[in-house]
C-alpha cells in the first residue's frame, strides 16, 4: 500500500464513463455479492497473514487474523472487515486482509467495488491488487494498483495509485492522485478500475480521476501485462496511516462492502 503520499489535486479535470458496467468490459466473470451470512466464501477468499512479524514493510499495527469471524463476516447482504482495538500476538489491533489470489487473477477488465470506508484517526483501509506470480521480480518490479486508500487523519480523501520499479514511493516518483469525497464515512461509493494493455484508469462513482499510461513496454515502466489479484483490508497506524497519530477510542472501526464484480471482454 501506498506509503507517502502527494497533494490532492482537487480541481483537476474529471472524465465521466457513461455506462456504469464499463463500455469495453461487459462480461461478467467472477463476482460476490455477500448474499450468504457467517464467513465469507473460501472459494472466493483467501486471508493474508504472513507478513504480520513485520507489521507488512509499514510498521502497521495490527494483527491480520485468518477466518475469524470478528474481524471479517458477512450480514445482511455486507461484507464487514472490521479492526478492533485488543492485544493479539503483540499488536494492539486485530484486522483482516481478505485476498483473491489463486481463487481471482486477472488479467485486463474492469473491477467494481461498493463500499463504505470507515473514519477514525490512524485507520487505513485499501482497495487494491497485486501480481499472482510476481514474474518481473519482488515489489516493485512487478507492479502494484491501488484502486482505494484512505486515511483517517484526511477524512474527506481517497487516493488511487500504481507503482513500478520506475514510479514507487521509496524513490519518489510515485503516482498517485487524490480525490475530495466528504461523505464517504456516511455513503457507499462504487471504488472502481479500468485495466487495457495501455493504460489504468481509476473512478470514484462515474468519476475517472486517475489515469496512467503505458509509456513503454519495459516492465520496469509497464509490468502490467500480467494477471493480478484483488486485495481487500483494513490496516492501523503504519508510515502513512499513523502520520498523525491513532485515536484509539475510535475502535472498533469497519470497511462495509456491497459487492465486488469483475467484468472483462467478451
Amino acid at each position: 500500500m501506498l506509503i507517502l503520499v502527494l497533494s490532492i489535486s482537487a480541481g483537476c479535470k474529471v472524465q465521466t464513463n457513461p455506462d456504469a458496467s464499463g463500455p469495453l468490459f461487459s462480461d461478467l466473470v467472477w463476482s460476490d455479492e455477500f448474499n450468504r451470512p457467517g464467513a465469507p466464501d473460501t472459494f472466493l477468499w483467501s486471508y493474508d497473514t504472513a507478513g504480520n512479524a513485520s507489521g507488512w514493510g509499514n510498521n502497521e499495527w495490527q494483527f491480520y487474523t485468518d477466518g475469524r469471524e470478528e474481524n471479517a463476516y458477512i450480514q445482511d447482504g455486507f461484507l464487514h472487515i472490521k479492526a478492533i482495538r485488543e492485544e493479539m500476538q503483540g499488536k494492539a489491533f486485530s484486522s483482516a486482509r481478505l485476498v483473491t489470489r489463486g481463487k481471482g487473477d486477472w488479467l485486463f477488465g474492469r473491477l467494481e467495488v461498493r463500499a463504505k470506508l470507515p473514519g477514525s484517526r490512524g485507520i487505513w483501509p485499501a482497495i487494491w491488487m497485486l501480481p499472482t506470480d510476481w514474474d518481473y521480480g519482488g515489489w516493485p518490479k512487478s507492479g502494484e494498483i491501488d484502486i482505494m486508500e484512505h486515511v483517517g487523519y484526511m477524512p474527506d480523501s481517497v487516493f488511487a495509485s500504481v507503482h513500478t520499479e520506475t514510479y514507487n514511493h521509496v524513490i519518489g516518483t510515485q503516482k498517485t492522485k487524490g480525490y475530495y469525497l466528504p461523505d464517504l464515512h456516511e455513503q457507499f461509493h462504487v471504488y472502481s478500475m479500468e485495466w487495457e494493455p495501455d493504460r489504468i484508469r481509476i473512478f470514484v462513482d462515474s468519476i475517472a480521476y486517475f489515469t496512467f499510461i503505458k509509456e513503454t513496454a519495459e516492465p520496469r515502466l509497464w509490468p502490467f501485462d500480467k494477471r493480478f489479484h484483488l486485495l481487500l483490508n483494513v490496516a492501523v497506524g503504519g508510515n502513512w496511516g499513523a502520520v498523525q497519530g491513532v485515536d484509539s477510542t475510535g475502535f472498533p472501526q469497519e470497511m462495509i462492502v456491497d459487492y465486488v464484480r469483475v467484468y472483462q471482454k467478451k
